[in-house]
């Protein structure tokens, strides 16, 4: 089969690999879409290799190259002799994490037990940690990490699922954590409701924060997204976000007008940027709840952190799309989340701005088209 392969920093190449064969407890699936996230360019780019040995110390790609792609759907091509509730046709996403449930182990781990799968003691992720992506033709997965499609005429479209995943599970982590600010009403909070909530940067993952808090939660207070594309910004608007430009006026100022100089509330850092988590001090009400979604943050001393702590904030740093289990083992987080799509509570497909019909397109996706003004979500279309 072909599969685009990461061989080293900054190369991809498209090259026959071994089809894999699924297990008992495995699926095949062909592979359908596969959506590019923003930790496939982290690993892209040299700035993060999760592919470790027994010892913790990153396998150069030199040795053992990887392939990417952690948000897959597809269609079951084969089953292993255990699999009963799924059968060649059905199509799915996936799940990329491989748990202590996924696999089948008869104790599971603290954090498999409680509900935190993508925590997992023995945790293993497809496309991330040096297991096959899904930016190939066929990947085999265990069964119980498929959770069936039952309506998307859009065959890029589910594979978001995963990235909702995340929100939904951080959201969760936001609802259950006590804090001065209550998100909902009815849910404590010392200070009352939250009034004003902001969300840094427009990307995917703030895009479907603006429509979970809004569509999904309810909330009906002031949203502020901070954004310096006007593409981004005027799809966050749709979504029935208050948008800055960060570029066009002093950040500061400007939460401070539209607020009243009350500051937020709640505020979910999108970005990674480094530059962004040295500025989130003077935004933030005291004792606000202060979400760090965004990964990387790269350039800051740790030392503007301080700042942070004098206001002090409940401070959250949730990540992956970890929850509990259906019945059937499958991954509840990712139940919810497909079903969110399949329902139009959230609207993926205006995030999707550009389309790969092919492997082929795949190195250029990587060293091109990422840094596009328009860009804000590639999907490989299979």
């Amino acid at each position: 089969m072909k599969a685009a392969v990461l061989v080293d920093v900054g190369r991809i190449e498209v090259r026959d690999v071994p089809c894999p064969d699924p297990g008992p407890r495995e699926v095949l699936l062909r592979v359908t879409a596969v959506g590019l996230c923003g930790t496939d360019w982290h690993i892209f780019a040299g700035h993060g290799n999760y592919h470790r040995d027994e010892r913790g110390r990153p396998i150069p790609l030199a040795r053992e190259p990887q392939i990417l792609g952690h948000e897959i759907a597809g269609i079951v091509e084969a089953k292993g002799a255990d699999v009963h509730d799924l059968r060649p046709g059905d199509r799915v996403v996936v799940d990329q994490g491989r748990s202590c449930v996924s696999e089948g182990r008869s104790r599971p781990c603290e954090y498999c037990a409680s509900g935190d799968s993508h925590q997992c003691e023995q945790y293993q992720e497809h496309g991330i940690t040096g297991l096959p992506g899904g930016l190939a033709e066929y990947l085999a997965i265990p069964a119980v990490n498929a959770v069936r499609i039952e309506a998307a005429p859009d065959a890029a479209t589910p594979a978001l699922t995963e990235p909702l995943g995340c929100v939904v599970h951080a959201s969760d982590v936001l609802l259950r954590t006590s804090a001065r600010y209550a998100l909902q009403s009815g849910k404590g909070g010392k200070g009352g409701q939250v009034r004003c909530a902001m969300i840094c940067g427009a990307g995917p993952a703030g895009l479907l924060w603006v429509q979970y808090l809004r569509n999904v939660l309810g909330f009906d207070g002031m949203l502020l997204v901070s954004e310096p594309s006007a593409a981004k910004r005027a799809v966050a608007e749709r979504f029935g976000a208050e948008t800055i430009d960060p570029t066009g006026a002093d950040l500061v100022d400007a939460v401070l007008a539209r607020t009243c100089g009350r500051r937020v509330e709640l505020l979910v850092e999108a970005t990674g940027s480094g530059t962004m988590l040295a500025s989130i001090a003077p935004l933030v009400r005291k004792q606000a709840t202060v979400l760090l979604y965004g990964h990387g943050h790269a350039g800051v001393d740790v030392s503007v952190l301080s700042q942070l702590q004098f206001r002090e904030p409940v401070l959250l740093s949730p990540v992956g799309a970890s929850g509990g289990h259906e019945a059937d083992g499958r991954p509840s987080t990712y139940v919810r989340a497909l079903r969110l799509i399949e329902r139009g509570r959230v609207d993926v497909a205006p995030l999707i701005t550009h389309r790969y019909r092919s492997l082929d397109q795949v190195p250029g996706a990587f060293t091109g088209d990422y840094a596009a003004p328009d860009y804000i979500k590639g999907v490989v279309t299979l």
